[in-house]
């Protein structure tokens, strides 16, 4: 079985970091469309802050995703931070006392931050945010493990999956937030939570197939 150290994955939350700040711009403009435009700003802020904290330290992808939940949680501002921040501790919490991450470890990380994030929110699929690349993600991951693939596989699933949940909310009306005033005006721009969340997952899971050993 593939699983990769707890204990040395967490310069992945660094790659999450690069990722976020590098699509800084992008992130705004989807978000100007039908939002505040703040939100690759926000979410370039409370990354990077964490970055300069965890970078140059030995840290586990436990205490890592901790303190990137707890700076998104209290130091930034949007609508995004707590729901984002939420979902990180969760994360962090279910691989706590996981020293090898297999495939089962890393579905239950994800399935608790999904759970974090709908305790603080109403969304569900559908409604044109982050949950229409989170969940299909997680599905595809969990679908890709019962049918016997390997993890690496089973990450690229992931993947593919977040990415076309992200491309679906094009097509979608919001139904929460400050877009969810425009109602039909709303359709025919990808939501700017799905999109960030799409890359997030994209980065952990490419992180984490880049650390893989055969147990």
């Amino acid at each position: 079985m593939q699983t990769f150290a707890n204990a040395t994955a967490g310069s992945i939350v660094l790659e999450l970091a690069d990722t976020i700040i590098d699509n800084r711009a992008y992130l705004s403009e989807i978000d100007g469309k039908i939002g505040d435009g703040d939100h690759g700003v926000n979410m370039a802020k409370g990354f990077g802050m964490t970055a300069e904290r965890i970078r140059g330290r030995d840290m586990s992808l436990t205490a890592a995703l901790d303190t990137l939940g707890t700076v998104l949680m209290t130091e930034i501002g949007g609508s995004m931070g707590p729901l984002y921040g939420v979902m990180f501790i969760q994360f962090s919490e279910a691989i706590e006392a996981v020293a090898d991450i297999d495939p089962k470890a890393f579905a239950n990380m994800l399935a608790n931050g999904l759970d974090g994030i709908q305790s603080i929110g109403a969304a569900k699929v559908g409604d044109k945010t982050l949950l229409d690349a989170l969940v299909p993600a997680l599905a595809a991951f969990n679908a890709a493990n019962a049918a016997g693939l390997s993890f690496a596989d089973a990450l690229d699933a992931l993947i593919e999956a977040a990415e076309k949940g992200r491309d679906s909310t094009k097509a979608m009306v919001a139904k929460i937030g400050r877009a969810s005033r425009l109602g039909e005006r709303s359709v025919g721009v990808l939501d700017a939570g799905a999109t960030s969340c799409a890359l997030i997952l994209r980065t952990m899971a490419l992180g984490a197939k880049a650390r893989l050993t055969a147990a």
